[in-house]
């Protein structure tokens, strides 16, 4: 099953609030906003980062912002007392995620992968994201979202796009 596959059945079977939007492979946040007819706020953004914790230890955290911020790559290295932080390579984003580069979902089904949401997104009634696919995307339930996704929540957003330029 793949993981399109596998998000789909667990919302439907946990009763979940979503629907799916098909449109032009898109995998860029602003453009697929766009398309799919939101405010990039309520786009989950969804960064694979590598906090380094010692010379031969590493944690992979999935942090997934608002789509108009930035990922806080130092706010991720203080919550794991990390001595580094950068983001993942893209060939490890892809495997611990289980998704192409642009369709990471704000979902993981690794032990290796931690989530963690910045509380921004979920002050939105739905959140938007591409399913796993570049021609699929999800607005799902915020609440159905927290209730099945279990987030770790804390501030992992920086300033917003409109700011930096």
């Amino acid at each position: 099953m793949n993981t399109y596959e596998r998000l789909v059945q667990l919302l439907e079977s946990h009763g979940a609030r979503f629907r799916l939007i098909p449109h032009e492979p898109q995998g860029v946040t602003s453009p697929a906003s766009r398309l799919r007819g939101h405010a990039l706020s309520q786009a989950a953004k969804c960064i694979v980062a590598r906090v380094k914790l010692g010379k031969k230890t590493n944690r992979f955290v999935l942090a997934v912002v608002p789509g108009d911020r930035l990922v806080a790559l130092e706010e991720l290295r203080r919550m794991w007392d990390g001595t580094y932080v950068s983001f993942a390579t893209r060939q490890t984003a892809e495997e611990l995620s289980g998704c192409v580069s642009g369709t990471i979902i704000p979902f993981s089904f690794r032990d290796d992968l931690e989530l963690v949401v910045d509380p921004r997104l979920l002050d939105e009634p739905e959140i938007y994201f591409n399913a796993a696919r570049l021609d699929m995307s999800m607005a799902l339930d915020t609440r159905d979202y927290v209730r099945l996704a279990g987030p770790r929540i804390a501030y992992v957003a920086q300033t917003s796009l409109a700011e930096v330029g």
